[in-house]
C-alpha cells in the first residue's frame, strides 16, 4: 500500500491526529501512550504549536504515522506516534524526522513521555542526547466498563452539574486553561459537554472538575483532567465524579475505560476504584547546549 507524507496545522492536524491515534488503538487494545481524546484535551488552550506543519505518514485508510509537537510553554513535548502493526514506516524513520523537526524549529527544550517498555524508542532516545527523568514518571490504568464501581452520590452540600445543564457561568477550567478553554473544547469532535462535570459547594464555588471523553470508534472512554481543588480533598467528591463520569461512558457505548496517573497518590486512588495499572512511562528531556 502506498504511503505518502502530508502535513496539516491547526484543526486538520487534530483531525488527522485523532484518526491516527483511533486507528493505533484499534490495531493494539493497550499499546502506546495517547488516546485520540488526550491530543483533544491538549487543544485546550491556545499554542505556538497550533500553527506549525505537523509530519504525517498516510496510506490508502488513513494516517499510520506522525511527528506530533506540542507547545507546553516549559518545552516542547515530541511524540512519534506509530499504528502497530499497520506503519510501514519504522520508527527510526519517525524518529529521525522528529529529530529534523526539532532542529529545523530551533527548539530549546524538548520532552518525549515514553514507555518503560519500549526498548526501541528509548535506545534512540539516548542515542540523540535525551536524558530520563526518574522523578518525572507517570502511567495508564485501564478497567473493563462492565466493571466500573457503583455510581456514588456527592456528599451532603454538595451537587454534581455538567456543562450540558450548566453553561451561563464561566467554565471551571478556565483558571488554569484560559478563557478561551470552553471554545476550544467545542471545537474537539470527541468533546461532550454532557460529560464535562464539576462539583459545585452550597456557596456555588467550584470544589472539583472531571472531564470525561467517549470514542465512538474505539468504544474507549477516557478520563483526562481529574482535579479536586485543595480546600475540599477528602471528601469523596473525587469518587463521585469518578463513579458518575465513568457510569455515564458506559451508557454512551464506551467498552473499556482509561485513565493515566501521574502521582503515587493518583496511581493507588484510581486502582483503589477498580483500574488496573498496565504500563508506565518516563520522561526524557533534551536542552539545546548554547555556542560561546
Amino acid at each position: 500500500m502506498a504511503i505518502h507524507e502530508v502535513r496539516a496545522s491547526g484543526l486538520e492536524y487534530l483531525a488527522l491526529a485523532t484518526q491516527l491515534l483511533q486507528r493505533a488503538r484499534l490495531a493494539d487494545p493497550e499499546a502506546g501512550v495517547w488516546e485520540a481524546a488526550d491530543l483533544q484535551w491538549w487543544w485546550r488552550t491556545p499554542r505556538l504549536s497550533d500553527a506549525i506543519d505537523q509530519l504525517f505518514w498516510i496510506d490508502d485508510e488513513g494516517p499510520v504515522a506522525s511527528v506530533v509537537l506540542t507547545d507546553w510553554d516549559r518545552a516542547w513535548g515530541c511524540d512519534p506516534i506509530l499504528a502497530p502493526g499497520v506503519s510501514a514506516v519504522p520508527l527510526p524513520t519517525v524518529w529521525a524526522r522528529a529529530v529534523e523537526a526539532i532542529d529545523s524549529l530551533g527548539l530549546e527544550a524538548v520532552e518525549v513521555l515514553a514507555r518503560d517498555d519500549d526498548l526501541e524508542l528509548r535506545d534512540l532516545l539516548a542515542s540523540a542526547g535525551f536524558v530520563a527523568d526518574d522523578a518525572d514518571r507517570s502511567g495508564s490504568t485501564w478497567m473493563n466498563a462492565e466493571d466500573r464501581p457503583d455510581v456514588a452520590a456527592a456528599p451532603e452540600g454538595f451537587v454534581l452539574v455538567d456543562r450540558a445543564q450548566e453553561t451561563t457561568k464561566p467554565h471551571p477550567m478556565r483558571r488554569r486553561s484560559g478563557e478561551a478553554v470552553e471554545a476550544r473544547l467545542r471545537q474537539c469532535s470527541l468533546y461532550d459537554p454532557a460529560l464535562d462535570l464539576a462539583v459545585e459547594a452550597a456557596d456555588g464555588e467550584v470544589a472539583g472538575y472531571a472531564l470525561f471523553w467517549f470514542d465512538p470508534v474505539t468504544e474507549v472512554g477516557m478520563v483526562e483532567p481529574m482535579r479536586v481543588e485543595d480546600g475540599y480533598q477528602r471528601r469523596g467528591l473525587a469518587h463521585a465524579m469518578l463513579t458518575t463520569g465513568a457510569d455515564r461512558l458506559a451508557k454512551q457505548g464506551a467498552r473499556r475505560l482509561k485513565v493515566g496517573y501521574a502521582t503515587d497518590v493518583a496511581r493507588s486512588f484510581y486502582v483503589g476504584a477498580g483500574f488496573r495499572v498496565t504500563s508506565s512511562n518516563t520522561s526524557y528531556s533534551w536542552r539545546r547546549v548554547a555556542m560561546d
